[in-house]
């Protein structure tokens, strides 16, 4: 199944459950996790890299890095994916962690099944870049938390991308399901959030490539997630009036840890429509905060 109605996949406690066996490919996997205050949850990172990210609330993460070593990182997370940047940490493969959260929270567990084992470590919220892609009607906003040129990791890559209401994104299709030198192959899952209270919708197509057969057009709602294994990707559409977010989770079998795309030649030439538009002045929503000590 491609499109995964929230909670239709909720296991062990977890909201939504996305691994490389339930979607039928080896690298990438996705979790959401609700915390009630006070609340705690353990888990082993197995031969997987984590990164683990507050949507809502704060928490704190313990690791055990599989090498003896012990660190913890305090979170200070975000009201929700709509209001600020969060920081969040990075959990080896090989390592067991503990997620805390005394005030309550909700997080996404978004890992890739990996070789190398790295240092667990904290990401700051002031570090991530953000970026403003796109102009006019296809303006979005990314939070390159995990990019591969923004957070080492040996096979994940994780963004989050925020497209105002009436706005399309993932604009034009693209794909990454064919290993070359200008595409890499990579397996995607997207989750959505949504703003506008609990009527808010939008839509997700992906349609078959020359390498791939996935063909989904999806009304998808908050806890929703699509499987991308292949295929032209995009739009994103969020309808007029409610605001999208979508986390993207990456990894694929290529020795280089890249994000290579290739456009649906039927629309390329869109991308050079954007340099006679201005970008949707609604963005970006908000940016990375100051680092601390700084004014």
């Amino acid at each position: 199944m491609t499109h995964l109605a929230a909670g239709s996949t909720a296991r062990d406690g977890y909201d939504l459950w996305v691994e490389p066996e339930t979607a039928g490919w080896a690298y990438s996997s996705l979790r959401v996790l609700t915390l009630e205050p006070g609340g705690e949850r353990r888990f082993a990172a197995g031969e997987s890299e984590w990164i683990v990210l507050p949507l809502a609330g704060a928490a704190t993460v313990e690791v055990l890095d599989g090498a003896g070593e012990r660190a913890v990182f305090p979170l200070r997370g975000r009201a929700s994916v709509f209001d600020g940047v969060s920081d969040f940490a990075y959990v080896p493969r090989d390592a067991r962690a503990v997620l805390r959260s005394p005030g309550g929270c909700r997080l996404a567990l978004a890992g890739a099944r990996c070789e190398r084992r790295l240092a667990a470590r904290h990401g700051p919220a002031s570090a991530v870049p953000v970026e403003v892609r796109g102009a006019g009607g296809a303006t979005r906003q990314v939070n390159n938390f995990a990019a591969a040129d923004a957070f080492g990791c040996d096979r994940l890559i994780a963004v989050e991308v925020l497209t105002p209401g009436g706005n399309w994104s993932s604009f034009p299709p693209h794909k990454h399901d064919e290993a070359g030198p200008h595409e890499s192959v990579l397996e995607e899952i997207y989750y959505y959030e949504f703003g506008g209270g609990p009527a808010a919708l939008g839509y997700q197509r992906v349609y078959p490539s020359p390498a791939g057969a996935t063909d989904v057009l999806a009304e998808v709602r908050t806890g929703d997630a699509v499987l991308i294994p292949d295929g032209w990707h995009g739009p994103s559409m969020a309808v007029p009036g409610y605001d999208m977010y979508y986390l993207n989770v990456m990894a694929g079998p290529g020795p280089e840890r890249a994000w290579l795309i290739s456009d649906d030649p039927a629309h390329a030439w869109v991308r050079t429509s954007w340099a006679d538009q201005l970008p949707d002045p609604r963005l970006p929503l908000y940016g990375p905060p100051p680092q601390e000590g700084t004014a």
